[in-house]
């Protein structure tokens, strides 16, 4: 692959450094040109697509040039993906490289400098802007090598469907009516082509009735021509979708299986129609029963189609001959065996290719005259003989038949409009159509007033085209008549035919010129704006009608539109002599004229219609009468209403969203994730805002808001980085709060607004839809439990232990414990004294109190893990007896730094009853649960003379004792513990 260097990049890797260099030659005109169809292309899903790249500039003009196709996704507009090359097979990436194996993707030489990219059935996938390269084998580069277009995947919404697919049956001359149903909902600007189609049996390919093309224009098929212009054969469109056949009079011919196709084209940037999906309804099987033969009376030039059935039985088992006679005289006779044979004096018409005849089935002879002439006008029968075979194989010819005779008349034929109404001042236009001629013709235009009794010659262009205006119509213009132009106008056409004879005919019409006068034109003239319907969708075609009732005269129409309370806005001026100025973009609006016999119609046709064409329209006319636009009264306002698609109740979108849970329970301090999906969407395109509510003090307070691009457009300072929004796949958005809070709980709304793209590329809110959830947060620590059994009495330097444990509650490094110790002696008033505080910052207090402050001096508090704590009274002594518990507080340290008191509670009481009973007597001390039972007790030797004595025990025997009663009584707090 070679690198694609743009002019100015050369410069910049070669000359980078001599800019007056690079400005000069920036300016000449590259050579080489790569040129690809502009975009962007819109094509349906599934149906194929064809880019034609070329090049021009290369030395080598008749070298095959190879050529490369890359792309890129909207979702990865950075990354090129290879999909084609004419000069690497293996160019494309893995996805492509398949389907270019699979010829799903080709690339097609046209020219030796051009080529066709194809796909032959489009994926979503295959959206993006494509880039077609020409790859330089020259060596330096000069010019543009390579050339980009998007291209857009758009759903297929054509649908095509027929009102009858059983068989019918029908007798020749019989109306045969059908309806075809078509219909598309795309949002881009298309428009509709519908075709009626005749497959005969043993025919490869069918063949087209009549056709409705894109531009409105009907036109008949191949030899379907004459009955057309006969008015035989109709197709109408009735309504927004129907598009009516109606053959007045069948023929034998029209047997077959009947379909209706519908094209849907699209209109590419560079101007040109394209096909973008095509579909053909369900066929209808019509059966015609011929019952005997039949004429056609045609136009002089044109065809006629003499059609002889045969109603017999086993037809197909037996011959006839058949022949065509003209009062007496025989044209042509088709023989038993399909021999034809024709009359002398049609020899000659037979060898031009006029005369035709032949057997068109078992029972069906057919005679054609083209161009018909008028001497072919008379009295026509067919003649049919029956034919038998003999012994010797020759026919033995039987009794024969005649049809019915036929009248047929042939003549050159002149149409003219009916009766004229034209106002004094106004424009007169009248035409003269000829049909069905052969020979030169002149034409004559005359006028009779009702004061004259003959015509007179206003203007005659002779066989040879020479143009003589009579002489008192010399310096008159019919573009402002007078009322002497009302009358009797004739259009005489005279026609000299091969033969040198002339054959005259003429056509009048009646033209009445109403006066003004002193009359005020209101009175003439008026204005009306009406429509079929004032409501439409998003998307939707509207069609405005502007209704000028009266004599036709030259007039100036003005079509505006007011939206909300502003002044009205021109839309287009439509100008006496056709000219239009626009001031709206006119690719969203079309204009038609259609006019009638007492009225011309003005149509406005927005395509593709927005919010932006909602408003009040008027349509506006001035009467050009001698040079000078007179206003005539406004039309009425007529208000049009744009809706969204699939406006409903709020019910009916609450289907489209979910909440991941209407409750939900949390604990505080930790991270939260509120989820918000999107079920159903109504369009692949469609975008999303979205605002999160929380529920404060019985109203919505705005948490964050962020509109269809994602940029925050609303969020609360104070929430600082606790709060964030993510939007994932499906859509989903999610929102996250980081260390909850007790302040955070509540009720959660996520409120999502669907957004679309109108016609004009504009962005309108479709329907916004809310869900809600319930968010508790949990705070830890409600309920402490403590146990305070665990009590070891034991003589450690004349010291006794109180534990108190919390065996369960939260933890975690937000919550601490603060113990407050209590004591009631046995003997006072002490009944609830608070002997020592440790608080939940680790702070030692000891409340002053003379009644124990004895006791308080020997007491110590260790603390060996965060739910255990300890008192230790040292040198213990008979008053120290009595009650003693603990008071737990929880404490928790809130996301703001201040403290918040979660919970309290007391323990059991513990009694201590100490005694000494002697000089050297033991130490009795015994620890009572609440209900008096003994939890632990002993007998502790003490001597009161640490320098002797001791009843007769030497030291040595009294360490010995001491360390025995030590060991025993741990043994025995160890297991009470367990």
């Amino acid at each position: 692959m070679f690198p694609r260097i743009s002019q100015f990049n050369l410069f910049h890797f070669g000359f980078s450094y001599f800019i007056p260099f690079r400005s000069v030659l920036i300016e000449r005109e590259a050579r080489v040109k790569t040129e690809v169809q502009a975009g962007p292309l819109y094509r349906v899903l599934g149906s194929p697509l064809y880019i034609t790249c070329s090049v021009s500039g290369f030395r080598s003009e008749n070298t095959d040039k190879h050529f490369e196709f890359r792309m890129t996704t909207p979702s990865n507009p950075n990354r090129d993906i290879q999909i084609i090359s004419s000069k690497d097979d293996d160019f494309g990436y893995s996805n492509h490289l398949i389907r270019v194996r699979k010829n799903e993707i080709a690339l097609k030489r046209l020219s030796p400098n051009s080529v066709r990219f194809e796909i032959k059935s489009l994926l979503k996938a295959d959206e993006g802007e494509y880039e077609c390269t020409a790859v330089n084998l020259e060596g330096a580069y000069d010019g543009e090598y390579s050339a980009k277009t998007v291209v857009k995947v758009i759903e297929d919404s054509l649908s095509v469907s027929s009102s009858a697919s059983t068989p019918l049956s029908l007798n020749e001359g019989e109306a045969l009516t059908l309806t075809c149903l078509a219909s598309s909902s795309t949002s881009q600007h298309t428009h509709l082509s519908v075709a009626w189609y005749l497959h005969k049996d043993g025919q490869e390919d069918a063949q087209p009735i009549i056709s409705l093309n894109r531009d409105f224009t009907l036109s008949p098929g191949q030899g379907f021509e004459r009955r057309y212009q006969a008015g035989l054969i109709r197709l109408d469109k009735l309504g927004e979708a129907a598009y009516n056949l109606q053959m007045a009079k069948v023929e034998p011919s029209d047997q077959g299986r009947i379909y209706c196709q519908a094209q849907e084209w699209i209109q590419d940037p560079d101007g040109s129609w394209y096909i973008i999906i095509q579909k053909n309804a369900e066929e209808m099987t019509l059966t015609v029963k011929a019952t005997g033969w039949k004429h056609f009376i045609d136009f002089e030039g044109q065809e006629l189609l003499l059609s002889c059935n045969i109603n017999t039985q086993d037809v197909e088992k037996r011959f006839f001959s058949v022949a065509w006679l003209k009062g007496r005289v025989e044209l042509a006779r088709i023989g038993p065996t399909g021999v034809l044979t024709v009359a002398p004096e049609y020899s000659v018409r037979q060898k031009n290719g006029e005369l035709r005849a032949a057997r068109s089935g078992n029972r069906d002879y057919r005679l054609i005259l083209k161009p018909v002439r008028t001497e072919d006008q008379g009295e026509y029968i067919c003649r049919v003989w029956p034919q038998e075979r003999g012994q010797d194989d020759a026919f033995i010819e039987g009794e024969a038949k005649d049809s019915t005779p036929q009248r047929v008349n042939i003549s050159a034929t002149v149409k003219m409009q009916q009766a004229v109404n034209v106002a004094e001042g106004g424009g007169l236009h009248l035409s003269c159509k000829v049909d069905g001629v052969q020979g030169q013709l002149s034409v004559t235009w005359e006028q009779k007033s009702a004061s004259m009794a003959s015509f007179t010659k206003i203007i005659s262009i002779n066989q040879e085209g020479v143009t003589e205006i009579a002489e008192e119509f010399m310096s008159r213009k019919l573009d402002e008549v007078t009322l002497s132009d009302s009358g009797v106008y004739q259009c005489a056409v005279s026609e000299r035919k091969p033969n040198g004879k002339t054959h005259n005919q003429a056509q009048t019409t009646t033209v009445t010129v109403t006066s003004i006068g002193k009359m005020c034109l209101y009175t003439l003239m008026g204005v009306s704006l009406v429509s079929r319907k004032n409501q439409v969708t998003v998307g939707e075609k509207l069609e405005l009608m502007c209704r000028v009732k009266g004599p036709h005269m030259p007039v100036t129409v003005t079509w505006s539109v007011q939206r909300e309370a502003k002044t009205p806005d021109t839309i287009l001026t439509l100008s006496p002599d056709g000219t239009i100025s626009w001031s709206a973009d006119q690719n969203h609006y079309q204009l038609r004229v259609e006019s009638r016999k007492t009225e011309v119609i003005y149509y406005l046709l927005v395509i593709g219609t927005s919010h932006r064409e909602g408003g009040n329209y008027q349509c506006n006319v001035s009467v050009l009468l001698k040079n000078v636009h007179k206003e005539l009264k406004a039309s009425n306002q007529l208000a049009v209403i744009v809706n969204n698609p699939g406006t409903a109740s709020c019910s009916h979108f609450g289907k489209i969203m979910k909440i991941l849970s209407p409750f939900s329970s949390k604990n505080m301090n930790t991270d939260i994730t509120i989820t918000c999906s999107i079920v159903t969407k109504t369009s692949e395109s469609s975008l999303y805002s979205i605002t999160w509510l929380h529920e404060e003090n019985a109203g919505n307070k705005t948490i964050v808001s962020l509109d269809r691009n994602s940029i925050v457009t609303e969020s609360q300072a104070d929430l600082g980085q606790r709060i964030s929004m993510r939007r994932s796949k499906g859509p989903t958005f999610e929102l996250t709060i980081r260390q909850a809070r007790i302040s955070d709980k509540g009720s959660y709304t996520c409120k999502v607004g669907e957004w679309l793209q109108d016609p004009r590329g504009e962005w309108y809110l479709l329907s916004t839809v809310s869900k809600s959830t319930v968010l508790t947060i949990t705070e830890p620590g409600e309920y402490i439990y403590f146990s305070y059994y665990m009590f070891t009495c034991h003589i450690i330097r004349e010291e006794v232990e109180l534990n108190c444990n919390i065996t369960s509650g939260a933890s975690g490094s937000s919550i601490f414990y603060g113990v407050i110790w209590h004591y009631a002696a046995n003997s006072s008033s002490l009944k609830n004294a608070i002997m020592v505080k440790l608080d939940h910052t680790g702070l030692v207090s000891y409340p002053d109190n003379k009644d124990f402050r004895g006791l308080q001096e020997r007491l110590r508090l260790s603390r060996p893990t965060q739910k255990s704590f300890y008192l230790s009274i040292q040198k213990a002594q008979e008053e120290d007896s009595g009650t003693y518990w603990c008071e737990v507080d929880q404490y928790q340290l809130d996301n703001e730094a201040h403290w918040q008191l979660k919970a309290s509670d007391s323990g059991g009481a513990i009694k201590l009853s100490v005694k000494v009973t002697g000089m050297i007597t033991p130490l009795e001390v015994f620890c009572w649960d609440p209900n008096g039972i003994a939890i632990l007790g002993g007998y502790f030797l003490y001597s009161y003379n640490m320098g002797g004595g001791g009843g007769g025990l030497t030291p040595a025997e009294r360490i010995f004792l001491h360390t025995s009663i030590m060991v025993t009584l741990t043994f025995l707090c160890i297991l009470l513990c367990r």
